[in-house]
């Protein structure tokens, strides 16, 4: 079953529910929960840090001269703010990649502001402009650098894929064949897995010592690393993603519909939630409550959160009429 993790609020009244499901586990296992801790989740762009580490692992990177940005990247879900665009044109001719060759299909930024200076200047949409082409690029690496196909490199039976794959299955400590495969927004291979299992990765990306293979470990400590050092590669202005990322005790990646990850290095937690609505405007208020509940120490990131997502619901005039409040108390597994 379900919990309710936040409520809205007008006159007084409860209007809108978002139920969900967290799962918080340490090294030895399950330690907070709210709903089913074992829901089977879609990883969705969460995935994308997990995605990124076969490229890693065997020296892509390294072998192209991407530089930490451009590695970061590989790990994001950009919204093409210039910067964005600056990377992903940069990496496109260090891997001798032609633009057409990236399966996700042409859009314009999600960032805003981005998208309306290029369609008011008529310019058309690019494959670079998905926010999950920093991700397609990086597998591409993979590929070249690995002498895989470069066509088909979204297929479930590619060699790049069942690498992804199996990667995945080693950090959640679970059997592969066990994985669910279906198939993303953007055309790759989308992997749902026990929410307990997922919070699990995402443990051994903050804490990279539990990861026993070294090759692993050595990419695992690279990518977040990168992430932390350029938290703005991973998100963009403003996000969720990139405020989390700018506390550098904190690895995190959220996904659509609702999915977010995040794993704590001090504390030694992993934590996976999935909002059952696919909304993600309850994000920073569920995680600024979990930390909270927890005990965690540093402030300022709460602080972050519960700015990006005040709890006060403005009208269009700016007047008060209505209140977000999480509303879930964790339970503590012992």
């Amino acid at each position: 079953m379900s919990e309710i993790l936040v409520n809205e609020y007008r006159g007084g009244y409860v209007e809108n529910v978002h139920s969900g499901h967290i799962c918080g586990v340490d090294a030895n296992g399950i330690r907070y929960g709210a709903g089913n801790v074992r829901h089977l989740t879609f990883l969705r762009s969460s995935g994308k840090p997990i995605q990124a580490l076969p490229a890693l692992v065997h020296g892509a990177d390294e072998a192209f001269g991407l530089t930490e940005k451009e590695t970061a990247i590989m790990a994001g879900s950009h919204r093409s703010e210039t910067f964005h665009v600056t990377e992903l044109e940069s990496m496109l001719g260090k891997l001798g990649i032609d633009e057409d060759q990236l399966i996700c299909s042409p859009t314009y930024p999600l960032n805003e502001s981005a998208a309306y200076e290029l369609k008011t200047a008529g310019s058309p949409k690019r494959r670079i402009y998905h926010n999950c082409s920093g991700k397609h690029l990086g597998i591409l690496s993979l590929c070249k650098h690995k002498g895989y196909a470069l066509s088909g490199y979204t297929d479930t039976d590619h060699p790049a894929q069942q690498e992804i794959a199996s990667t995945l299955a080693y950090l959640a400590s679970m059997p592969a064949e066990e994985v669910v495969t279906g198939v993303d927004g953007c055309g790759c291979p989308v992997f749902a897995i026990p929410l307990d299992r997922l919070a699990t990765a995402y443990l051994k990306l903050a804490r990279p010592d539990l990861i026993e293979d070294a090759n692993v470990r050595r990419a695992v400590v690279r990518i977040t690393g990168l992430m932390n050092s350029h938290p703005e590669m991973v998100a963009g202005t403003e996000q969720i993603c990139t405020i989390l990322l700018m506390d550098d005790n904190i690895v995190a990646k959220g996904g659509a519909k609702g999915v977010y990850c995040f794993g704590l290095r001090e504390e030694g937690l992993g934590f996976a939630l999935k909002v059952l609505d696919g909304s993600q405007e309850e994000w920073p208020l569920i995680i600024a409550s979990i930390l909270e509940q927890i005990g965690y120490s540093r402030r300022e990131t709460i602080d972050r959160l519960r700015a990006l997502a005040p709890a006060d619901i403005l009208n269009d005039n700016g007047v008060v009429a209505g209140r977000n409040e999480a509303v879930f108390q964790l339970k503590r597994y012992e």
